[in-house]
């Protein structure tokens, strides 16, 4: 580059930065053309209802994104978790991919060569902003394509009045837990232990398992599965036996049973102690349950890991509408909206600042243990592009490993050999 252009350059940086602007990379180049667009986002919910929905908090961002951008029209979708993933498959096999959609995998889609990448799209302080450890989760082979949206991680919730008067302690080991559960048995509670094994979020249930019996979905050095590991095969062998076998974990099965159900069986004052994340404080607040956190137990002691799930929020190129989705996720991302959401639904912000802000908010000092777990708790394998088809072949296979008969190592085989055959496509 010669000086002349370097001048020019740094005469327009530093007009840019006396007006308090600043400059995109998705200002750069072509893509997105002018005139009035549609832009499409598919986004999951959050919520438990019509009242704390989803729908309503991306109506009102769109609404007054809306009003400040004159010829840009957002239009939502908002699904069940349990639906979203398949409902944006199907989509994009149909070749009508939404401009963007927020669910909970993206790399399959970035190997497919069907998503821009972040740096296409955002400005560069709102790429910096994210957490370090979800930027670089977002990232295959160098490049991010998946931008965070919403994080959390797990404790172990427990109803301080079940327990109290069934006369256990919250565990902190296994033993402990299987004790309480029998305690919590003999006075009459419906749920002892929820153990939500169901297909709509159980890859969460059993990787919270896995991680509590020393093992995970990965080896040490997070490059291949390790799915059915002895350290996986003893955990759910445990659960068969221990619990489920001893009838501590209410009337449902744990393949049938969904987080939701299990969510709300915690708000009824049916469930002793489940494993939850930071929504469920909420919930559990307004239905008037007194219940408390703990680390969840392990083997010995509390567990090697916290588990940590952040979702994701992906921009896909059919649409060609890169600029205006660029700007609209921009928009998406300044603290003031990312906060108004975790706020809305006790979830972690993804970014440095909208975390710093929410540790000093008194009125969310609840969320500061699940904040504190975050930079150190262990992600699902986001960045393999077989993730999304080894979460959904758990989802499917998990529960038959803790029924009664069932055969854990050879569940957990079949999952293997499913999770090497997805690797094997990369």
């Amino acid at each position: 580059m010669d000086r002349a252009v370097q001048r020019h350059i740094s005469v327009l940086t530093a007009a840019v930065a006396a007006l308090g602007m600043t400059a995109t990379l998705s200002g750069c180049g072509t893509g997105g053309g002018s005139g009035d667009v549609t832009l499409k986002l598919v986004a999951a919910d959050y919520g438990h209802g019509s009242e704390d929905g989803s729908q309503k908090y991306w109506d009102d961002l769109a609404r007054a994104y809306e009003k400040k951008n004159p010829g840009i029209r957002i239009d939502v979708k908002v699904y069940a978790w349990k639906d979203v993933d398949r409902e944006v498959a199907t989509m994009v096999k149909n070749g009508q991919a939404p401009d963007m959609a927020q669910i909970g995998a993206y790399a399959d889609y970035a190997k497919e060569d069907r998503l821009y990448s972040a740096d296409s799209l955002l400005s560069v302080p709102v790429q910096s902003n994210f957490l370090t450890q979800l930027r670089d989760a977002g990232t295959v082979r160098g490049t991010q394509y998946g931008m965070p949206f919403g994080a959390s991680t797990r404790l172990l919730f427990y109803n301080k009045k079940l327990f109290k008067d069934a006369g256990a302690e919250p565990p902190t080991t296994w033993d402990e837990l299987r004790r309480a559960a029998a305690k919590l048995k003999a006075d009459g509670v419906k749920y002892p232990f929820a153990l939500p094994l169901g297909t709509e979020e159980s890859q969460a249930e059993t990787m919270m398992w896995m991680l509590s019996g020393g093992g995970g979905y990965q080896d040490e050095n997070r490059t291949s599965y390790r799915i059915d590991s002895a350290q996986n095969v003893k955990t759910f062998t445990w659960l068969r036996d221990d619990l489920v076998g001893k009838g501590l974990t209410g009337p449902v099965v744990p393949g049938k049973l969904d987080r939701a159900q299990a969510f709300d069986a915690f708000t009824k004052g049916d469930v002793g102690m489940l494993n939850g994340h930071p929504t469920l404080m909420q919930k559990a607040a307004k239905a008037g349950i007194d219940y408390g956190m703990v680390p969840l137990p392990g083997t010995s002691g509390k567990a090697r890991a916290t588990m940590g799930v952040a979702d994701w929020m992906m921009a896909f190129k059919q649409n060609g509408h890169r600029k205006e989705t660029g700007k609209f996720l921009d928009y998406v991302y300044n603290d003031a909206n990312v906060l108004a959401f975790s706020r809305e639904y006790d979830i972690l912000p993804v970014t440095v600042t909208g975390s710093d802000e929410l540790r000093t908010d008194s009125q969310h000092a609840d969320l500061k243990p699940f904040l504190d777990a975050l930079p150190n708790s262990e992600l699902y394998p986001f960045s393999q592009v077989s993730w999304a088809k080894v979460s959904e072949t758990v989802k499917q296979e998990i529960g038959k490993a803790v029924q009664p008969g069932g055969n854990p190592a050879a569940v957990l085989a079949k999952i293997a050999g499913k999770a090497r055959d997805a690797e094997a496509e990369e």
